[in-house]
């Protein structure tokens, strides 16, 4: 993350500090350590705030396990005495029964990592060795297999009335309800957390993701106090340790930030060796860390509630006072009660945000599925299909086998690499979707932008060969306004290196980049019915694409079948048709006129030339009958065997064999390959130049070329410098009987050579296709001749 250098506000941390702060940081003598900050175990720091008292104890024996050491100040006895005795000598045996009870009724198991820890809240009295009887406030809750018991001085203002309390809160929820977005919702939020709470500051922070900064969305103070109100707050401020108690509790106070820690007798439990666990505990003791850090900013208690979505941590409702405060147990449920209710109410607002986006977003998609019920799935990345818009995204992608289909522009120059590297991050048809992307991929912006990585990108697998959907995003650089810089989360100090006082004085302006703006719940759902819908599409392609290619084997085995047969069976008459004629002209031809000697001698020229057709067509029917017997050849050496037949018909007609370099070795069939090679040679020699337009030559190369699939493939090349074929009728001449001159010209024939070279070549899974005019020196035009054979080609 780069930011500017304006920073409003001294850089001397002594300009910024009250003298108060000043001196608690000249007291601690060590650098610090935010390494340590991270790992600190807060929920094991062996203490508590020292208004009340802790007991733990045994639940299966009511034995005290632990005691908090100003038991003897608090509850009238000494931590030695409890600790190891019955917990019923301190509550007796019915108060004791009730603290076990109240957790069963108030659902206080031990918690989870998971999700909040419940407590139960009774009163109870204890009465001292001098007779007199203390009214306290005891929360409890779990650990393990203790029952922990914290104990609090009832306040001198008298028991707690319901019914006057009660009005105040329905109050504040009524107002909370009424809020129609998050920013009012925690607007209203804070302003009741104050009235109930009496607190100098009271804000709402919101998350920028589980473990990012937080920024403050909604504030209310007294006067005097400088505004927090959208500024951002680095990461580092609350460690993740610190978030995962603040998902399990929905309130934590801290009375005083001078208070003195009491410790817990004993300090280590036996058989764990270490402090109690008071993740769940109402007066743990506070991290120094944290006290120096609300020590800094000038606050003297504070409380938080915790802000939930979907069982995680969202932000928080952070309230500071300028003098020690101690809330009543009655007050700290009013809080964290608002502060249930208030994560329902944003999760109704999100929830509803969400549903009039989606209606929005579903409609847009029936428009799209309109057009692509009659199209293929090809037709939503054209230009105007509203694919990209779907999303609000700058172009979509759908990658179906070696085919990519894109829309917008440009489209990322990694993408495709980067979708390939993804698609087996997540099961098929479930939605992956990030609106930081380079940071995903260990890239800070700069190189992401050098390597052409999108800043948001949303996509679905379609299966496991790689075809998906996918939607990207840009880059949108987001300007905030940090309470410090957030790379410099410790400045120095006069005690040293010390957290940075936080505030409106000290303002850091960067600018976050590298996002883009994040995919809404909403947008991932339309992504995910879009994906079932093409994908049934697809599936019903494919059944019926299978179906058809069944069809058409079976048609074209039909027809070769019938091609064969019908050649076969119709030899035999037209052999029976010349020889009648022949037995005619041989035993009537003195009596016979001439125009009737003509006539038979016409019957039997046809009837020879249809022979030739039919074996013409035999032949070619055999081609698709007969298997291939593929082997790696020496293209050279079948170069030499065609010209053994070929090459008295080249040299007739004065064409020469020209190989400028040796040929690479091939994998196919010797004969089928052969046969290509005599039919381009036999071609070669009846199209030659005519005579005196210089020397007739046929080269035969092999070259890398490109496949439309993608890949590279040899092709082989049989070029002339004869008369050439027009680029009208390229396509004919490779049509069975089909010629471009008449019968009796340029040395007659069947005009089934092309036809059966483009068969061969496409039964070897390869393709042909011609080029003329070509380069050629002398001589005609000429024609080029290129094929390949298949993926099985080797260089």
């Amino acid at each position: 993350m780069r930011g500017s250098d304006d920073v409003r506000g001294s850089d001397d941390v002594r300009g910024w500090l009250s003298p108060k702060a000043v001196a608690a940081e000249a007291g601690v003598s060590q650098e610090f350590d935010l390494s340590q900050c991270v790992r600190e175990p807060i929920h094991l720091l062996g203490g508590v705030q020292s208004y009340g008292a802790l007991v733990a104890a045994r639940l299966h024996d009511a034995v005290v396990d632990t005691v908090s050491r100003n038991a003897g100040d608090v509850l009238g006895r000494a931590a030695g005495e409890l600790v190891g005795r019955p917990v019923t000598e301190l509550v007796g045996d019915e108060q004791w029964a009730l603290a076990r009870e109240s957790t069963e009724a108030a659902g206080a198991g031990e918690g989870t990592p998971d999700g909040p820890a419940a407590s139960g809240v009774l009163s109870l009295s204890l009465e001292s060795d001098d007779g007199r009887v203390r009214l306290f406030d005891v929360t409890v809750h779990r650990v393990a297999e203790l029952l922990v018991l914290e104990f609090e001085p009832r306040a001198a203002a008298g028991p707690f009335v319901f019914q006057n309390f009660y009005p105040r809160v329905r109050r504040a929820l009524h107002r909370l309800q009424g809020a129609t977005n998050v920013t009012e919702c925690c607007a209203a939020a804070v302003r009741e957390v104050q009235a109930l709470t009496g607190y100098d500051r009271v804000v709402a922070y919101r998350f920028d993701g589980a473990e990012g900064p937080g920024q403050v969305i909604a504030e209310v103070r007294n006067e005097g106090r400088e505004p927090w109100l959208g500024l951002w707050f680095p990461a580092s401020d609350i460690p993740p340790q610190a978030r995962r108690l603040y998902a399990r509790n929905w309130i934590r106070v801290i009375g005083d930030v001078d208070d003195a820690t009491v410790g817990l007798l004993p300090e280590l439990r036996e058989g764990t060796g270490e402090p109690l666990d008071l993740s769940g505990s109402i007066l743990r003791t506070v991290s120094g860390y944290h006290l120096e850090y609300l020590r800094n900013i000038g606050v003297a208690s504070s409380m938080s509630v915790s802000l939930l979505r979907d069982g995680e941590l969202w932000g928080l409702i952070a309230c500071h006072g300028d003098e020690p405060r101690r809330l009543t147990p009655e007050v700290r449920a009013a809080c964290e009660f608002f502060g249930i209710a208030l994560s329902l109410q944003l999760a109704a607002v999100a929830e509803r945000e969400q549903a009039d986006e989606l209606s929005g977003r579903r409609r847009a998609l029936a428009a799209l599925l309109a057009r692509l019920s009659s199209q293929e799935p090809d037709a939503l990345l054209r230009p105007g299909s509203g694919m990209a818009e779907l999303l609000l995204a700058d172009g979509a992608l759908l990658v179906r086998g070696a085919e990519v289909t894109a829309t917008g522009d440009p489209v990322p120059a990694a993408l495709p690499g980067l979708l390939e590297r993804l698609a087996g991050a997540g099961p098929v048809g479930e939605v992956w979707s990030s609106d930081r992307v380079p940071e995903v991929l260990g890239l800070d912006a700069a190189e992401a932008e050098a390597q052409g990585v999108p800043a948001g990108l949303l996509f679905l697998p379609f299966n496991r060969a790689g075809d998906l959907l996918a939607w990207w995003r840009r880059e949108q650089p987001a300007p905030r306004e940090w309470a410090a810089d957030p790379a410099r989360p410790v400045r120095t100090g006069p005690g040293g290196e010390r957290l940075t006082p936080r505030g409106s004085a000290a303002v850091h302006r960067a600018t976050v980049r590298g996002r883009s703006t994040p995919w809404s719940p909403a947008q991932r759902v339309v992504a995910g019915e879009l994906w079932r819908e093409m994908s049934g599409l697809l599936s019903r392609q494919m059944a019926e694409l299978e179906a058809r290619n069944t069809e058409l084997a079976r048609t074209n085995e039909d027809l070769d079948s019938f091609a064969h047969a019908a050649a076969h069976d119709l030899k035999e008459p037209l052999r029976g048709i010349s020889n009648a004629a022949a037995f005619i002209v041989e035993d009537a031809g003195a009596v016979l006129d001439d125009t009737s000697l003509r006539r038979l001698t016409t019957v039997r020229r046809l009837a020879e030339r249809m022979d030739g057709l039919l074996d013409s067509l035999l032949h070619f029917s055999r081609l698709g009958q007969v298997g291939l017997e593929r082997e790696e050849l020496s293209l050279d050496e079948v170069v030499d065997d065609a010209l053994l037949v070929a090459g008295g018909r080249l040299a007739e007609q004065g064409v020469t064999v020209v190989r400028p370099a040796p040929l690479p070795r091939v994998r196919a069939d010797r004969e089928r390959l052969r046969e290509v090679l005599e039919n381009l040679f036999v071609n070669a020699a009846k199209y030659a130049a005519d005579e005196g337009a210089g020397e007739r030559q046929v080269w035969v190369e092999a070259v890398p070329v490109a496949e439309p699939s993608g890949g590279e493939a040899v092709a082989v090349v049989v070029r002339d410098n004869g008369i050439g074929i027009p680029p009208g009728q390229q396509e004919d001449v490779l049509q069975l009987f089909r010629r471009l001159h008449r019968r009796e010209e340029r040395g007659g024939g069947s005009g089934v050579g092309l036809a059966v070279v483009k068969r061969i070549v496409e039964r070897h899974g390869g393709r042909l296709w011609l080029e003329s005019p070509v380069a050629a020196p002398g001589g005609g035009p000429g024609t080029a001749v290129w094929f390949t054979l298949g993926a099985t080609d080797t260089p």
